[in-house]
């Protein structure tokens, strides 16, 4: 049992949480029972998993280190003081992994009947961008791309705000040039957002597949951006605020979208 927070492999993993040591390593840490569960549903690549046995008392968890002992991964036991030193949760379930990251390349991203992309471009918030992936996994979304200078998706703050929907979502990380030219080599359709365009979102006649196209935080698309778009839909304020949260607005027309496609009462409903 690793009793020391100056333990090497413990002060590694604690440097997981600088996005330069992730970029570095190709490597991120989860934590949590329902994060570390969905890694091992969607066959994530373990590194290690961490568990404090005074910690877990979950009989979930400790099925989880058994699926470990099957597939061979390696476990590392930690004291109570050393794991909740390691986790970033006030209350630690005492369960946690060191996965790789799994990137998808743009030319591998194909589109078919009924995919639902989302581009953010400059998304900085981790926050954001977490919450974009659990709305975008929860209307059945295929992937999501990372325009230039995009936060991490495998921030710890990107990771707690997906709930674990990272791992069932095909990432792209690319630049504006190289996503221009696969539109033009798949032509698929581009949707953009914006206060300022004539086209309601609401009963707008969305394309399929496509891909929603998002702003950044502080300055919305940018006339580049607007260029590429094949239609640019704006969504309706009525009160004092001038704009809404970029998750939020995301998730707005991320579940038109979602509505206008659906034909069927068969919906698992979820409102956490």
């Amino acid at each position: 049992m690793i009793t020391s927070t100056a333990n090497p492999a413990i002060k590694a993993i604690r440097k997981l949480r600088e996005r330069k040591e992730r970029q570095a390593t190709g490597l991120f840490y989860c934590e949590g029972l329902r994060i570390v569960g969905d890694a091992f549903d969607h066959k994530a690549e373990f590194e290690c998993v961490l568990a404090a046995p005074e910690l877990l008392q979950s009989e979930f968890g400790k099925s989880l280190l058994q699926k470990a002992v099957t597939l061979n991964v390696p476990i590392h036991e930690l004291s109570a003081a050393v794991f909740t030193w390691l986790s970033q949760k006030d209350h630690p379930q005492g369960i946690a992994a060191v996965c790789k990251q799994t990137w998808t390349g743009l030319g591998a991203l194909d589109l078919n009947p009924g995919d639902l992309v989302t581009a953010l471009d400059a998304v900085a918030d981790p926050g954001n961008l977490g919450t974009i992936m659990r709305t975008l996994d929860g209307v059945g979304g295929k992937g999501i791309i990372l325009l230039d200078q995009s936060t991490d998706p495998f921030d710890p703050g990107a990771m707690r705000a997906s709930m674990g929907s990272l791992f069932n979502l095909q990432i792209s990380r690319t630049s504006l040039a190289e996503f221009v030219g696969w539109k033009k080599q798949t032509g698929v359709k581009v949707i953009g957002t914006s206060g300022e365009a004539s086209e309601d979102y609401h009963g707008y006649p969305y394309p399929d597949p496509m891909v929603l196209l998002m702003g950044s935080e502080r300055q919305g698309l940018s006339p580049e951006h607007f260029r590429l778009c094949d239609g640019v839909v704006s969504i309706p304020m009525v009160g004092s605020a001038d704009s809404l949260n970029l998750a939020v607005a995301t998730a707005v027309v991320l579940y038109e979208v979602y509505n206008q496609r659906r034909t069927d009462g068969s919906v698992r409903g979820g409102t956490r």
